[in-house]
């Protein structure tokens, strides 16, 4: 065992004392050392039940034979940290994740991994570090919250807070009202109900073999999470003893069937990030565009909040991630996962229980899947837009360029209604470097919506968007406006056309007129010099790579 480093031979002795002093007893040192990686905190609704989740995936470790050993891993709630400075820290910290549990597993040469998680970044970081590391590892996502209740309707966090701020500011609800959805939209633990970024990644965190079955979708209040909680701790140590390493999960297989089901379920944009990044650190290559040419070819299948109506907690009820790999069992590479089945085997288990949430592949919501990726002379590496959340009306747009370098400036105009028809908002210099940290703009992308502009303005930048963006929200614009890219040189004023199902978009300006623009541009000052994203700025790779560090 690689925990043999730390505790067997006479030399060990000095270590062995260090353990015992944990409470560790000589029965347990010859036990596989199991790391439980938790990202507990009181800071975030998803992860503020995780001691209940740390006890019973300790308990399975126990029951399994293994010692368990629970550390601490960092969480940041995006949705707090949206719209102000603190989003800076949010896509970074994702790298931070990765090098903490690498860090805690190699200084104390745990055997095997369980990974707690829940939120945004924690579950890639979890995943970065899995497919680094290559030990047995097994990830728990704590699940979905449930729908709010107000005047006998759900509610959901994004679409009755963020969108609803424009509308109690003159536009027809009240304080009193906003107040009651602030308490009601968000009613209790997990991640929020829509298949925004956490719960996308917790349902191809399934996909890709990396948890049990049925646990993507599975409720944070639920029972059932906890007992799969606890089969995890029982199932890390076979895994150990067989020697089943994240390397032989997630291979170039798992992540093209993990790119289908993303498609096909219309999860966030930010999965193109974090997949491209967690395949980086399996030594395996995704291109940009194979998440296009996945997309052409699978059906959007199912329709939840922000784009459609329906909630996590009906995709769950609806058979969840089981059943939507049985409906493309037929497109499914053969992959193995931590069950000890193949993923084309966990596929027959699967049933449809409501044939409104998890279509047939012959009735879909849309043709195409959830994700598009257009190029263009704005975007030679391409960028990406969710495009089962735009109106058939804006798949094609031509607008006149609005000009912002950076998300404040964009909000501020917004919300001043200085933002017509017509336009397209064009934000820079909030890419990975440019951030630096790629910031989420739900702000904007809500007030766009709230205003009744998403049929007539269009937004596009080098940043990137929250899973519950709808409407042609265009991110992930590569090269950033930082690295020198096109998005720098664009005006007022210039016409850009925007073409999803062509896969294009284009700045109206020719390209000699462009060129002379780009050498007249001055070195664009970092917005951030001091600090860990001082550093991060100048190690952080493209959008399109994954946003990953240089080594």
């Amino acid at each position: 065992m690689r925990s043999d480093e730390t505790k067997k031979g006479i030399e060990r002795a000095p270590h062995r004392a260090l353990i015992h002093a944990t409470g560790v007893t000589k029965k347990g040192l010859d036990k596989p050392f199991i790391g439980i990686a938790s990202s507990f905190t009181d800071l975030v609704p998803g992860h503020i039940t995780m001691r209940d989740f740390e006890r019973a995936i300790e308990n399975g470790v126990y029951a399994g034979g293994g010692q368990p050993f629970i550390f601490g891993i960092p969480a940041i709630c995006d949705g707090i940290a949206m719209g102000h400075s603190g989003m800076h820290y949010s896509l970074p910290s994702r790298e931070l994740i990765a090098d903490c549990v690498e860090s805690i597993a190699q200084a104390h040469k745990l055997d095997g991994l369980v990974l707690l998680t829940a939120c945004d970044k924690i579950t890639p970081g979890m995943l970065m570090a899995a497919a680094r590391l290559d030990i047995p590892c097994i990830v728990v996502t704590v699940g979905p919250m449930l729908s709010g209740r107000h005047k006998m309707k759900r509610r959901s966090y994004v679409r009755d807070t963020w969108e609803k701020i424009l509308v109690a500011e003159g536009q027809g609800v009240d304080k009193e009202e906003l107040a009651f959805l602030e308490l009601e939209a968000c009613p209790g633990c997990g991640s929020c109900q829509g298949l925004y970024t956490a719960n996308t990644m917790g349902c191809l965190t399934e996909v890709l073999g990396m948890s049990l079955h049925e646990s993507g979708t599975a409720l944070a209040i639920s029972s059932k999470k906890k007992r799969i909680a606890r089969e995890s701790g029982e199932r890390i140590v076979e895994l150990v003893k067989q020697n089943v390493t994240p390397r032989q999960i997630m291979t170039k297989n798992a992540f093209v069937n993990a790119i289908r089901v993303d498609n096909a379920i219309g999860g966030s944009t930010n999965t193109v990030l974090h997949l491209s990044a967690i395949a980086h650190e399996a030594g395996i290559e995704i291109p940009l565009k194979l998440y296009d040419d996945i997309s052409k070819e699978t059906p959007h299948i199912i329709n939840l909040r922000p784009g459609g109506e329906h909630f996590m907690e009906d995709f769950e009820f609806a058979g969840g991630i089981p059943a939507v790999l049985n409906r493309l069992k037929d497109k499914l590479l053969s992959a193995e996962t931590v069950t000890g089945k193949n993923i084309k085997e966990l596929a027959k288990l699967g049933e449809v229980d409501d044939e409104n949430i998890i279509r047939p592949l012959n009735n879909p919501y849309h043709q195409e899947g959830g994700i598009a990726i257009l190029y263009g002379n704005i975007a030679k590496d391409g960028c990406i837009v969710k495009q089962t959340a735009v109106s058939e009306k804006m798949m094609k747009f031509t607008g006149k360029a609005v000009c912002f370098d950076s998300e404040e400036e964009t909000i501020k105009a917004i919300h001043g209604k200085k933002i017509k028809p017509g336009t397209v908002i064009v934000t820079r210099y909030e890419g990975p470097k440019g951030g630096p940290g790629m910031r989420e703009m739900l702000a904007p992308t809500s007030a766009i919506s709230a205003m009744g502009l998403a049929d007539s303005v269009a937004l596009i930048t080098d940043g990137r968007f929250s899973g519950g963006t709808k409407g042609p929200c265009i991110g992930h614009i590569s090269p950033e406006a930082a690295g020198g890219g096109v998005i720098a040189a664009v005006k007022d004023g210039d016409e850009i056309e925007i073409d999803i199902h062509g896969r294009k978009i284009e700045l109206k300006v020719a390209q000699s007129e462009i060129e002379e623009r780009l050498k007249k541009l001055k070195s664009h000052e970092p917005k951030i010099k001091t600090g860990w994203l001082a550093r991060y700025a100048k190690l952080v790779t493209s959008a399109n790579t994954g946003a990953v560090l240089k080594v």
